[in-house]
């Protein structure tokens, strides 16, 4: 089944508002929780709607799980099936061309491994530095 592009993707290429594929790539995965999604069904398969809310913790409303879902399957990164079944029944898969995202969620996880104790250290220095000018 093929949907129709995102508006805000639509008025960006019409507008020749991207200036290069990185930002094209960018708007795709872009949102709070896309690469997270993206990294569990490229990792685990296919998930039904509610495991993928699981994934979260409580920490995403329905409103906005069902939007990054639906937005990266118009982007043709997701695909959805739905089996005729009662009640019926509902997978998020990603697509080929999804997958093809997978190196780069990969690669965003190892910078972000790699990197975190820096990013911790350097909030505990400016903690401390914060501490001392409030004395």
């Amino acid at each position: 089944m093929t949907l129709n592009l995102r508006e805000d993707l639509k008025s960006k290429f019409r507008k020749g508002e991207f200036n290069c594929e990185k930002e094209l790539t960018l708007s795709i995965i872009s949102g709070k929780w896309k690469v997270v999604i993206i990294y569990h069904l490229g990792h685990e398969g296919a998930y039904r709607y509610g495991a993928l809310k699981r994934l979260f913790l409580g920490n995403i409303s329905n409103q906005i799980l069902a939007k990054q879902l639906r937005e990266l399957e118009q982007d043709g990164i997701v695909e959805r099936t739905v089996y005729p079944e009662t009640p019926p029944r509902v997978e998020y898969n990603l697509t080929t061309r999804g997958y093809t995202l997978v190196p780069i969620i990969d690669s965003l996880y190892e910078w972000g491994k790699t990197n975190m104790d820096y990013y911790i250290e350097r909030l505990l220095i400016d903690q401390e530095q914060e501490e001392e000018l409030d004395e």
